[in-house]
């Protein structure tokens, strides 16, 4: 006999793991493998990767095959969101395991589905699970599961159903899921829209209790709303259309109404109401985006809705928080922002006045509240609060007020011209910004020096790129000239306060502050320039203070800098420092390169260069210091847009000035419009130059050209011989390219009508041909579809009423044999009835079950084929639609191709038709040329027939004076003279300068009546017969 007194051997973690994992995936009974899953469970928290390792796959697919056991689905689930956040203190604890489990559910498709069917199931653990398991997915590869979730069927629908889920724990869970999944796609988040997601995120808010009573969950479903909203204008029209706008003016007048009432509240409390309000405001300010297309309709319905008035209220409400009536102003604002109409109602609303307190009382007053109108309520704000805490809302205050006079220059206007007159009545100093910036107090600027920034940044948008505001303010003056005292005008004054902070080195807010209206109402305005430069100690001062470090370094001075570049850009040389005399001031006592360096150096400043990015709130201070906000948003944009230009100032000609259309006039001189007058001066003197060259050389060409012009009437004749005979040939060429181009045209339009009717014959006996052979087809398959289905429901009949019958028989047979038996026993054992009956009963209950679960899987198998002849059907119906949608492509395509055969052979037709056009064209234009022609040498030849008549007149004349001299002589001979060569010369000479007399006046006479070519004709033709008779 031998004893085995050893232990077995003991199983490493991995060694298990790998045996669960194997009989997890080879178990054929329930009960093994939900073993094998509690198993895995174990060891799921500390050895994520060996089991995800072994049997991930597994276990996805026990959700599929283990779907109806609802035990075996929730122990599943668990086991796999245990393996998505292991212990910290793993040694397998990894990221890249949450990747490699996200990446095995998002890469098929039907995991994904078999999640998301779980949420049809009504059992707790199956949604709540299902849902955090979407969502860890989620987080590890974003993109993917979205797409997943969105293709999946009903994905999103029954994501979104399950908000109407009234455990709280499932319905939150499914709030959280829709929350991260839409902050980006906006498919999806139209999709979850247009399921009714407002109205049930609301009526949950309702439930939770709204906003003052809300928890959580109320800021969650506001979250959610905000990711639908953002950026999607078809969700916001909904949410418009739909009476959004109302319920968020609701939820806010809700809980205005509840900050009033004074009831003391737990901390946690009343930090969840704040973040419920901020939430809602959040949601608000997405509609109200800059520059978006639906932005002046959904200022209007929030107008219209009373929204802006419960905001102004909650802003002005002197129990709510800092942070939540900061939020409301900056929403406020963003309401007016553009909006004309609403700007102007704006100032006609009245709120609770941020001095007073309640419980004072007085005239004027509704139920212990001081009511003052928004304007003087905002200006209230802004200047007259000390708070440090309050910086955000004095902020917000004055961001309020330049939404107010946001492009709109008659509110502008109305609300200095308020001022000025306050100003000069002195009337309510306190909250007056033309009286902060020309009489400030010491004091104040030591222990408030956001006050003058304040009023220095309101008055900047008001006289920014506004002429008119800034005369209306540039015309105010300190001083009685009348008493004697010196008239001082508002640029000096605040020029004045700037260079004593300066000295003094004030808070550098307060000189920032001065810098920034200076340069905004300097830039582009020559008065307002001069009026600057008429103190000549201001720009000594600016000098001095770039050249001496300040106490904030690069800001004060890089903004000096600047004030004196636009300065020197805008001065004149009928300024008080002549612009030449600036520019000399500048470059000798600063210097082109501490110019230039502190420009960039104020440039590179992270204050100005991250504006953007750097909170402008009291968040970015240290505790109990200030904010560090030096601009304003405005501002920046101004010197970012000019910066280069200021930079590249310093180095234009003192002698060029810049011109500045200022109200419609254009003052200073424009260097454009003198280089234009420069170029235009040099092109007309080489002009001139030319016009002598080609006046010299016009009059050299004149001789030659009447020179050749008798060679030209000579050739013309030869010319129009040539041109005639040319046009005749022209002219039979072109009758016969018509002639042959109509024949063409003819029998290629006998052609194309021939080629169509046989196209649509054949197309007629093509389509006659598919359509029977397709009818044909179609009704043999509905013929063979419907013999199947009968054959198969006819088989399935009889397998039902054959598992039926031998169920029943079954059923009797066995309650026979029980009868018999339970007789027996009543004979043989009376005392032991009442037991045995109780198992007898038993036992025929149990064959009563199973015999009921034979027919119902024998059912469900009959369902089954069922099914499957169905899909069948469809399968046939498919192909079926297939078959008609090749033939239709077939036909369609036949279609095409004979549509393609006609366009050619029109475009052939449009091309023979453009070249008759072209043809008969160029004839139009040859008969044209022709007739020309015609014409000149009908003219020509009036004129040699003009010409020759002339000569014929002046030979007549010549005849007669021979006639003449002859008689002469001959009487001569006869009165026995002699007649001498002279004699005859000089009686000849006095006779034919009588005869030239007669001639000259006949031919003034004919001159008045021919042109200037038959003068040439008449000059020659005299000096030809004046040399004729001197012959003679």
């Amino acid at each position: 006999m031998f004893s085995i007194s050893t232990a077995p051997a003991k199983q490493s973690v991995g060694e298990t793991i790998t045996v669960l994992s194997g009989r997890l995936s080879s178990a054929t009974l329930l009960e093994d493998r939900r073993a094998a899953i509690l198993g895995l469970r174990s060891f799921a928290k500390d050895f994520p990767a060996s089991v995800a390792s072994g049997a991930l796959r597994s276990l996805i697919g026990s959700l599929s095959k283990d779907a109806e056991d609802v035990d075996t689905v929730k122990v599943v689930l668990e086991t796999l969101l245990m393996l998505f956040s292991p212990n910290e203190d793993s040694p397998e604890a990894s990221e890249e395991i949450a990747l490699w489990l996200a990446d095995e559910f998002t890469q098929r498709q039907e995991n994904i589905t078999l999640l998301l069917d779980f949420l049809d199931s009504t059992d707790f653990y199956s949604r709540l699970y299902s849902l955090q398991l979407l969502a860890a997915i989620l987080s590890a590869r974003t993109e993917r599961t979205e797409e997943c979730i969105f293709t999946a069927p009903l994905g999103i629908s029954r994501l979104v159903t399950v908000l109407d889920d009234s455990r709280e724990a499932v319905r939150n869970e499914a709030i959280t899921l829709l929350t991260f999944l839409t902050p980006s796609s906006t498919d999806i988040q139209k999709l979850v829209a247009f399921e009714n997601a407002f109205d049930r995120l609301f009526g949950i808010i309702s439930a939770e209790g709204s906003l003052p009573e809300g928890d959580r969950v109320v800021e969650d479903c506001l979250i959610l709303v905000a990711n639908l909203l953002r950026r999607n204008p078809s969700n916001q029209s909904l949410f418009r259309e739909s009476g959004g706008i109302h319920r968020l003016s609701v939820l806010l007048e809700g809980a205005e109404k509840a900050q009033r009432v004074e009831a003391e509240i737990a901390a946690w409390a009343q930090a969840q109401r704040d973040r419920n309000i901020y939430a809602l405001l959040a949601v608000v300010r997405l509609f109200l985006v800059a520059g978006a297309v639906g932005t002046p309709q959904n200022q209007l319905a929030f107008w219209q809705h009373g929204l802006l008035f419960h905001a102004l209220q909650l802003a002005f409400s002197h129990v709510a928080q800092l942070p939540i009536k900061a939020e409301a102003l900056a929403t406020c604002a963003d309401i007016i922002k553009g909006n004309p109409s609403l700007q102007e109602g704006f100032a006609q609303l009245e709120v609770p006045s941020p001095l007073e307190s309640p419980s004072s009382a007085g005239s004027g007053q509704t139920n212990g509240v001081v009511k003052v109108y928004v304007i003087d309520g905002l200006l209230d704000l802004t200047l007259s609060v000390q708070d440090l805490e309050a910086f955000d809302l004095r902020l917000a205050a004055c961001d309020c007020l330049k939404a107010y006079f946001y492009n709109h220059a008659d509110i502008r206007l109305h609300f200095l011209r308020r001022a000025i007159e306050g100003h000069g009545t002195g009337a309510d100093e306190t909250a007056n910004v033309l009286t902060v910036l020309l009489r400030p107090s010491s004091d104040a600027a030591v222990a408030n020096p956001y006050r003058s920034w304040f009023a220095s940044t309101i008055m900047m948008h008001l006289v920014f790129d506004n002429s008119e505001a800034k005369n209306l303010v540039m015309a105010v003056s300190e001083g009685d000239a009348e008493s004697g005292e010196e008239v001082v005008t508002s640029i000096q004054i605040i020029a004045a306060h700037l260079i004593s902070g300066l000295n003094r080195d004030e808070d550098s807010r307060v000189v920032v502050g001065y810098l920034m209206l200076l340069l905004c109402w300097l830039f582009e305005d020559l008065d307002a320039v001069n009026d600057f430069l008429g103190e000549g100690a201001n720009t000594q001062s600016l000098i001095q203070a770039v050249n001496h470090p300040y106490a904030t370094g690069d800001l004060v001075q890089g903004l000096c800098a600047m004030l004196l570049g636009v300065l020197y850009e805008f001065s004149t040389k009928d300024s008080p420092i002549p612009r030449a005399d600036l520019h000399s001031i500048l470059i000798s006592r600063m210097g082109r390169e501490r110019y230039i360096d502190k420009l960039s150096k104020l440039r590179s400043d992270p204050l100005v260069r991250d504006f953007e990015v750097i909170p402008q709130n009291l968040s970015n201070s240290g505790l109990g210091s200030l904010p560090d906000v030096y601009f304003d948003s405005t501002f920046i944009d101004f010197f970012k847009d000019n910066y280069s230009r200021i930079l590249r100032g310093i180095d234009r000609d003192p002698g060029l000035e810049i011109s500045v259309v200022k109200n419609g006039v254009q003052t200073g001189v424009s260097r454009e419009l003198v280089d234009s007058l420069r170029s235009q001066l040099a092109e007309k003197q080489q002009a001139l130059q030319e016009a002598q060259v080609n006046l010299e050389t016009v009059s050299r060409h004149l001789g030659q050209e009447q020179a050749d012009h008798r060679r030209t009437r000579e050739t013309t004749a030869m010319e129009l011989a040539r041109i005639n005979q040319v046009n005749e040939g022209m002219q039979r060429q072109h009758d016969a390219e018509l002639r042959n181009l109509q024949s063409k045209i003819t029998s290629l339009q006998e052609e194309h009508k021939k080629q169509i009717e046989q196209t649509n014959r054949n197309i007629e006996s093509q389509k006659a041909a598919l359509e029977q052979q397709y009818s044909k087809r179609l009704e043999e398959e509905q013929r063979r579809a419907a013999t199947h289905v009968a054959a198969l429901e006819q088989q399935n009949k009889r397998q039902i009423e054959e598992v039926q019958r031998n169920t029943a028989s079954r059923v009797r047979a066995l309650e026979g044999e029980l009868e018999k038996q339970a007789e027996q026993a009543r004979q043989t054992a009376k005392a032991q009835a009442a037991s045995q009956s109780e198992e007898h009963r038993k036992q025929l209950e149990q064959v009563r079950k199973t015999a009921e679960s034979d027919a119902d899987r024998v059912r469900h198998r009959a369902e089954a084929d069922m099914a499957d002849l169905k899909a069948t059907i469809s399968r046939l119906e498919v192909d079926l639609m297939k078959a008609k949608k090749t033939r239709a492509q077939e036909i369609q395509a036949i279609r095409e191709q004979l549509e393609k055969k006609e366009h050619d052979q029109e475009n052939l037709a449009t091309k023979a038709n453009a070249r008759v056009e072209q043809l008969e064209k160029n004839l139009r234009e040859a008969q044209v040329r022709f007739t020309q022609h015609d014409v000149t040498i009908k003219k020509a030849q009036e004129d040699r027939k003009a010409t020759q008549n002339e000569l014929d007149d002046l030979l007549m004349v010549f005849g007669d004076l021979e006639e003449k001299a002859a008689r002469y002589k001959a009487k001569l001979k006869e009165l026995g003279e002699a007649v001498s060569d002279g004699e005859e010369d000089e009686d000849e000479d006095s006779e034919e300068e009588e005869d030239e007399e007669e001639e000259e006046e006949e031919e003034e006479e004919d001159g008045h009546e021919d042109d200037d070519d038959n003068n040439d004709d008449k000059e020659d033709t005299k000096s030809d017969d004046a040399k004729s008779t001197s012959n003679v």
